[in-house]
């Protein structure tokens, strides 16, 4: 079920975007702002304190920094497609390989800590479907083919659940596993803070965009 909602929270979004074909991304920057809020305060409430308790505080503290260094270093390539903003160009007939890579190794590292947090589906799943309808409507508008298009919405669909099935049947990860969910705290934490802080275009929605992200702290609370 886990993997399904996650392939299908993808395709779904894409499929939207195919038929409806939607020009203003304001309501989907909304629901990206409460997806934020909701990502950062279940990384607060649940993650953090978790990896806390089991391990050295300076030694995690490290490898959330190194999570929020790797994430930066993704949106070099990415342009920042992980939070909502697409400022890449796709060359016409080609394959988007840099950002597609880019964002397929932040959605790998997303589905390595569902497999002891299934709460933590919840706050991917609602980061998820904003960030593929976006991304969707990038690709569609774009010069790209439309085939092109389909293969990277589905590999792209894939990652998170494979990121999830790695963490659960390679043994040779289980000791390592607070280190990288202390990781993938990192890439939480500087995804959803930059979608947090970020202005809305020409500042419209800054009242209704405040009560959405307190939504989404109240909901990621009493989760």
């Amino acid at each position: 079920m886990t993997y399904t909602l996650l392939i299908l929270a993808v395709l779904l979004s894409y499929i939207f975007v195919v038929i409806t074909k939607p020009k203003k991304k304001e309501a989907f920057k909304l629901i990206l702002a409460f997806s934020g809020a909701f990502l950062l305060a279940l990384t607060l409430f649940e993650l953090l304190p978790e990896v806390y308790h089991y391990s050295n505080p300076k030694r995690l503290g490290l490898f959330i920094m190194i999570g929020i260094l790797l994430q930066i270093f993704l949106e070099f390539f990415s342009k920042g497609a992980e939070h909502g903003h697409m400022h890449t160009t796709i060359h016409e007939g080609k394959f988007p390989w840099v950002l597609f890579i880019s964002l397929s190794l932040h959605a790998l590292l997303e589905g390595i800590p569902i497999q002891q947090h299934h709460d933590l589906l919840f706050a991917i799943l609602v980061h998820k479907i904003p960030i593929a309808v976006i991304l969707s409507i990038f690709l569609v508008g774009s010069k790209i083919r439309p085939l092109f298009g389909i293969i990277f919405m589905l590999l792209f669909a894939l990652m998170t659940p494979l990121g999830t099935y790695l963490s659960e049947n390679l043994d040779f990860l289980n000791p390592y596993h607070t280190e990288l969910t202390a990781l993938v705290i990192g890439v939480f934490l500087h995804i959803s803070t930059v979608i947090l802080f970020e202005s809305s275009e020409g500042h419209s929605f800054n009242l209704t965009k405040l009560l959405v992200i307190v939504l989404g702290v109240i909901a990621a609370y009493f989760l």
